[in-house]
């Protein structure tokens, strides 16, 4: 019996590589305002750019939250992000 292969988002690369491009963030920048510093390298960013892989839903809320959008726009397809970044949603810290 085959593997059931998890359906992956298309455009959300495209997606995290606007983000960045829209907050004029650097790779290394971007991960210091996500507070990854410590764990991630900036190659990282380029594989979540360019689909050879796929963030942890940890990994898309800091981008959510560093965006001020909603995690839906993020990874759902049918949803774009907003024209303006950082959006206007508010995340509270709990």
């Amino acid at each position: 019996m085959g593997a059931k292969v998890r359906p992956r988002p298309v455009n959300l690369s495209k997606k995290l590589r606007q983000i960045r491009i829209d907050l004029g963030l650097s790779q290394y920048e971007l991960i210091s305002r996500l507070g990854f510093e410590d764990s991630l390298h900036p190659g990282r960013i380029s594989e979540y750019e360019s689909s050879m892989r796929e963030p942890s839903l940890l990994m898309l809320l800091a981008y959510a939250r560093l965006a001020r959008v909603h995690l839906e726009d993020i990874v759902d397809d049918g949803r774009d992000l907003p024209p303006r970044l950082p959006g206007r949603v508010n995340y509270r810290r709990w």
